[in-house]
């Protein structure tokens, strides 16, 4: 069972089904961020030793410049540690291992929350030495992402430390659900050029859907988030439970959804690339 899916005592229907709603959320995750994380290893990962960093550039350009090395290591340092969150992330959330291998939950929360902290500083770092390509819309919402993950992971840590157990499960759940948020972001793209085509978007990503995903790939997640936080709590109304169940079933299948597609179109033939041309 999932630290996510222990909602407040209740005998109504919500409560189950928000616990099992909870479970299949976490489990398409785990095998949809594996599948992901693996990608980033070996598609941007890859890269460095097959000195073929402009492959960088496919999902979003000037991410690595040979003029700018300091940035392209903020942003190789992004995605190195984002790769571990994606593979990491969802054992925390197994509850069965927190109760019966505490000290294994331990060291993977050590892990985990240093490498949020070194995603956001690294992105953070790319942001200050170059921008985006964005423009200063993308530049801010980036940002705000990055900071917030900071936020996030060192408020896990103060509060495991300090043995506030139940608001440190609190932040937790919210940096969960910030780590998916680049994976997000590529499946949101993804989606849209699916069944909108290019409406919206631009070269230099300054069109109104790209202003739209500079926050669309972190403000949702964190309200579902919110409301799956609120949703443990002993005072929840059955009305809480069931919003916070929209939230969490919808976020399911859609990744559910989106990751077969990606893993048949994208991930997956980027990673057979990489594996074969090794």
């Amino acid at each position: 069972m999932t630290a996510i899916a222990q909602p407040a005592p209740g005998s109504d229907w919500t409560a189950a089904a928000l616990r099992m709603s909870a479970i299949a959320l976490v489990g398409v995750v785990w095998i949809s961020s594996a599948i992901f994380g693996l990608y980033i290893l070996a598609w941007y990962v890859g890269a460095i030793p097959a000195n073929t960093l402009e492959d960088w550039n496919h999902t979003l350009p000037r991410l690595y410049e040979a003029a700018t090395p300091a940035a392209s290591a903020g942003i190789g340092l992004h995605f190195l540690a984002g790769a571990v969150l994606l593979l990491l992330g969802p054992i925390q959330l197994i509850g069965e291992v927190r109760r019966r291998a505490p000290t294994l939950h331990r060291w993977i929360g050590r892990i985990y929350a240093g490498s949020a902290l070194l995603a956001g500083v690294g992105g953070l770092a790319f942001i200050a030495i170059k921008g985006t390509v964005g423009g200063w819309v993308m530049s801010v919402a980036f940002a705000s992402y990055g900071a917030l993950m900071v936020l996030a992971a060192a408020q896990t840590v103060r509060h495991a430390i300090a043995r506030r157990i139940e608001v440190h499960r609190a932040w937790a759940i919210r940096l969960f659900a910030l780590a998916i948020g680049s994976w997000l972001y590529r499946m949101g793209y993804g989606f849209w050029f699916l069944f909108a085509g290019e409406t919206g978007h631009t070269d230099d990503f300054r069109g109104w859907f790209d202003y739209v995903m500079n926050f669309a790939f972190f403000v949702p997640p964190l309200i579902v988030a919110e409301l799956v936080v609120r949703a443990r709590r002993e005072e929840t109304t059955r009305a809480g439970r069931a919003l916070a169940l929209t939230g969490v079933s919808a976020g399911a299948a859609f990744i559910a959804l989106a990751t077969f597609f990606f893993t048949l179109y994208g991930w997956g033939p980027a990673i057979a690339v990489r594996f074969g041309a090794a």
